[in-house]
Formats: C-alpha cells, sequence, structure tokens
C-alpha cells in the first residue's frame, strides 16, 4: 500500500470510521467491515488533509462546480469545492431519489465533478451523472474517499478514490454463519 493510501486509512482508523462487525450497507448488501464517514468528517481537519490528499488526482480535471449527494458526500464536497474554488451544490433526497432542491440549476455545458464519500455499488454516483445531464451538465469525474468495489465499479465518466478497498459482501441470503452470529447494525451513510 503506497504511503498517501496508507494515511488515509490511518486517518480512518483514528476518527473510528471504519468499523467492524456485522453491517447492512445502504445497497442491502451485508459486510464485516463498514466506513462510517460521519465519523471521519466531524473533524474538519481530517476532511482537509483528506482533501489535500485528493487534490493531485483533481488537478489533471476541468470543472468549474462540485456536486455531492446528500448525506455521505455533503462534507467532503464542500471541501473539495472550497480548496478548488468551485461552486458547490449537493443533491438530496426525496421519495428515495436524489433530485436538485433549494433553486440549484446547472449551466448549459457545465463542467461537474461529483464527490462522494464511499461508493460500493455506485448507485448514488448514478443518480447525480442523471441529475447533471438532465440539468445541461457535462459529469466530467466522480471522485470518493473510499471506492469499497477496489476499482471494479465502472461509471462513463473517470472515477478516483483515495483508497480501493474491498470487503467481502454477501446478500441477506448468503451471510456466512461466523457472520450470521454476529448482531446486525445498520449505522446509516
Amino acid at each position: 500500500m503506497e504511503s498517501s493510501q496508507q494515511e488515509v486509512l490511518e486517518i480512518f482508523k483514528n476518527t473510528k470510521a471504519l468499523l467492524t462487525g456485522h453491517f447492512v450497507l445502504r445497497s442491502g448488501l451485508h459486510s464485516g467491515h463498514y466506513f462510517q464517514c460521519a465519523q471521519v468528517c466531524q473533524r474538519m481537519d481530517a476532511v482537509s488533509r483528506l482533501t489535500e490528499l485528493m487534490l493531485p488526482q483533481l488537478a489533471k480535471l476541468e470543472f468549474t462546480t462540485v456536486l455531492a449527494p446528500g448525506m455521505g458526500g455533503l462534507v467532503i464536497g464542500q471541501e473539495v469545492a472550497r480548496q478548488t474554488k468551485s461552486r458547490y451544490l449537493f443533491a438530496e433526497k426525496e421519495n428515495d431519489r436524489l433530485v436538485l432542491r433549494r433553486g440549484f440549476k446547472f449551466a448549459p455545458g457545465e463542467k461537474v465533478l461529483i464527490v462522494e464519500d464511499v461508493v460500493t455499488r455506485g448507485g448514488r454516483v448514478l443518480e447525480c451523472i442523471d441529475i447533471i445531464k438532465a440539468g445541461g451538465g457535462v459529469p466530467v469525474a466522480v471522485a470518493m474517499l473510499v471506492d469499497r468495489s477496489a476499482g471494479t465499479m465502472r461509471f462513463d465518466i473517470p472515477a478516483i478514490s483515495l483508497l480501493e478497498l474491498s470487503f467481502p459482501t454477501y446478500p441477506a441470503d448468503q451471510v456466512p454463519p461466523d457472520l450470521a452470529a454476529i448482531p446486525v447494525e445498520k449505522p446509516g451513510s
């Protein structure tokens, strides 16, 4: 593991954002590991450092706006926008789908970076891509703190992450006995 990834992992461990146990992820899959990014996001020094570590990968991208899906991407999205001096918007849930509210709109051709905390299956990222396109903007890339798919999740735009990990996940009817023996938690994302 390269030193920047090791630093990212240490930040997650030190802020108690990397949990072990038996968890149901937003995707509905079960896992023995959970990234509770809200824990790291209550420490703005950690959020600033994570963003600083992401900046070299962002430097090659052209964007003027950052879009973050609520709730998970809100804090890191805002910090990425602050450090890159970009406009910041967020999408929020309405009837279990992400939408733009509060008068947020894209200018035709506006170049938008999607920023998310953790991606497992990419559902919220895909929703953001659709929102941007429907609003006349151009999604240029997705930047995430943690790619739980270890790089196997593919979008029709470039994806960058600070940390790529692939902890095993299981459908509810295929949870291994040792994991099933642990009380299940659904910490929320």
